[in-house]
């Protein structure tokens, strides 16, 4: 008998295929972070570049907007009519601002298509609003909501027409006591 501990030679295989596969394991791992961490670093520097034009944007029209305020504010006022100690001024409100974009132009048969569908459209979800609002569970529930409104509303009125009868012979039990 020997003194020593035998490993067989399948199992000393096996576990250094495993180590090894768990290197390559951790090796691949560390590749995908990095990829990953550069992926990421790329897209916070075009988030970054992106910001940094908006703001350029939003101070451009920050600017627009403060020029025609001081125009509009230091332009004379001259009033068209006065009524009632009012002035009326006449405004560019009509006017365009900009270069003027003419709707698309849709052709002839797409229109009446498109209209056909949308009145379509509206007429089966009201058709089947009403079918549904209309059908015999419905009608039942509102007759038994009904029911029990009335039923409460007359609770009410019970409840309200003895409170007004005692306060009523309070009141009489007090003039009799009073006049004698």
């Amino acid at each position: 008998m020997t003194t020593h501990l035998a490993v067989p030679d399948w199992l000393a295989v096996v576990t250094l295929l495993g180590l090894l596969a768990l290197v390559v394991a951790v090796l691949g791992l560390g590749l995908s972070l990095r990829r990953s961490r550069r992926h990421t670093e790329e897209l916070l520097a075009a988030a970054a570049t992106d910001a940094e034009a908006l703001r350029e944007q939003l101070a451009g029209l920050e600017q627009q907007v403060r020029t025609r305020t001081t125009a509009v504010e230091t332009r004379e006022r001259v009033p068209v009519a006065v009524v009632d100690d009012r002035e009326y001024l006449i405004t560019d409100l009509g006017k365009a601002r900009g270069p003027k974009v003419p709707a698309p132009v849709v052709p002839a048969p797409q229109f009446a298509d498109i209209l056909l569908r949308e009145s379509v459209i509206k007429t089966a979800s009201l058709a089947a609003g009403l079918r549904r609002a209309l059908s015999p569970e419905v009608r039942n529930r509102i007759r038994f909501e009904m029911k029990r409104e009335v039923k409460r509303a007359r609770k009410q009125r019970k409840l309200m027409l003895r409170a007004a009868r005692r306060d009523w012979e309070t009141r009489q039990r007090a003039a009799t006591e009073v006049a004698s």
